[in-house]
């Protein structure tokens, strides 16, 4: 069952992270904080935002956005100020990139491969990929 998640958390994690996510993802976990999407065929797990608002919700956020984009950035070629919102089980990633402007992600999702690490755009916003709520 999705939970939805307080825009607040959002906010937080934005502070944390240093920088706006897109508008169509940040709405799509407000309304239920994680879930899948298919991209390239593949179904792809969505890392949550952290929620510690009661236990049950800090369990189910303890794999949160910034604490796999924290141990993604130790990988090689991981691109500098990516955040990672999901992965393939493979060890592949979808991340979103900086903008142009500071202070903001741009809209487009990409795969970071974890062996070449190459990237390789896979929708032009989150809000153009197929999302299954929690």
């Amino acid at each position: 069952m999705p939970f939805p998640l307080d825009p607040a958390r959002v906010d937080a994690a934005e502070r944390a992270f240093g920088a706006r996510f897109p508008r169509a993802y940040r709405d799509s976990m407000i309304l239920g904080n994680g879930g899948s999407v298919t991209a390239l065929d593949e179904d792809w797990q969505l890392h949550p935002i952290s929620d510690d608002s009661d236990a049950k919700r800090l369990k189910r956020t303890c794999n949160d956005v910034l604490r796999e984009t924290t141990e993604a950035r130790a990988w090689p070629g991981f691109p500098e100020g990516a955040l990672v919102i999901g992965s393939n089980g493979s060890g592949d990633l979808l991340v979103f990139l900086p903008a142009k402007q500071d202070g903001e992600l741009g809209d487009v999702v990409y795969r970071f491969d974890h062996e070449t690490s190459g990237l390789e755009p896979v929708a032009e916003s989150f809000g153009a990929l197929p999302w299954r709520a929690g």
